[in-house]
């Protein structure tokens, strides 16, 4: 049996089946597009859904960005995270050194920590990808000129 407790947004779950489990706290936290938490970077809008800033997370970030059709921002590299880019709407390819992963809905590119990549909207309509990051991300850190 669980036992769930709503609080701002958060739901903790409590207990197992049966009573078979040992007790283990679990959280959870939804985030609609209004909430989330929008960082413009070049090329492109990053919105904030999920990070150590908003939930308790220490191994994964995720948030979706959207480049306007025709956006081709210059490459950045996430130096020790992995990135699974997963293509919500449009068309666009993600670009490494090594290779091409052409994105369309539904699609889904992994690009390894260390691994310099661009992303380019084919358009007409904007390119929607949803990034997840393990480690978390902080957004913008890894653009050129940050520190």
């Amino acid at each position: 049996m669980f036992r769930t407790v709503m609080t701002g947004g958060w739901t903790a779950l409590k207990g197992g089946a049966g009573g078979m489990h040992e007790e283990v706290d679990l959280m959870m936290k939804r985030v609609s597009r209004a909430e989330a938490n929008v960082v413009p970077l070049p090329g492109r809008d990053w919105h904030t859904y999920l990070g150590p800033e908003n939930i308790a997370t220490e191994r994964i970030s995720f948030g979706v960005s959207i480049f306007p059709a025709g956006s081709r921002p210059e490459g950045h590299v996430h130096d020790t995270q992995e990135e699974t880019i997963y293509c919500v709407r449009g068309r666009g390819r993600i670009v490494t050194p090594d290779g091409v992963g052409e994105l369309e809905p539904g699609s889904v590119v992994w690009v390894s920590p260390g691994t310099h990549h661009a992303t380019e909207s084919d358009g007409p309509e904007p390119l929607e990808i949803a990034c997840f990051f393990s480690p978390p991300v902080v957004p913008g850190s890894y653009e050129k000129g940050k520190s």
